[in-house]
């Protein structure tokens, strides 16, 4: 899977993990910040995210560092994706 195909399918998952009933995903732009933005998400999302990750993608995030870096928008989580596993 490539980078624009699996954009849209990481919308979609963010959208279902957090809740995110009034958003579609194709809404949500990009580079949009997910922390700080429109999105309105909270630190208690971020866990919900970094569960996302290890689910879906079998990704663990253990340092709180590597997950600021990683969580920043939806290109951010998807290249880290692309790059950390083969299930994508």
């Amino acid at each position: 899977m490539d980078i624009e195909s699996l954009k849209p399918i990481l919308k979609g998952q963010i959208v279902q993990y957090l809740n995110l009933l009034d958003i579609n995903p194709a809404d949500i732009k990009d580079d949009e910040p997910l922390f700080g933005g429109n999105l309105g998400l909270d630190s208690i999302d971020s866990l919900e995210l970094v569960v996302l990750l290890e689910r879906e993608y079998g990704i663990k995030i253990n340092n709180p560092a590597e997950g600021r870096k990683i969580l920043v928008d939806v290109n951010h989580m998807a290249e880290y994706i692309l790059a950390h596993t083969k299930a994508a």
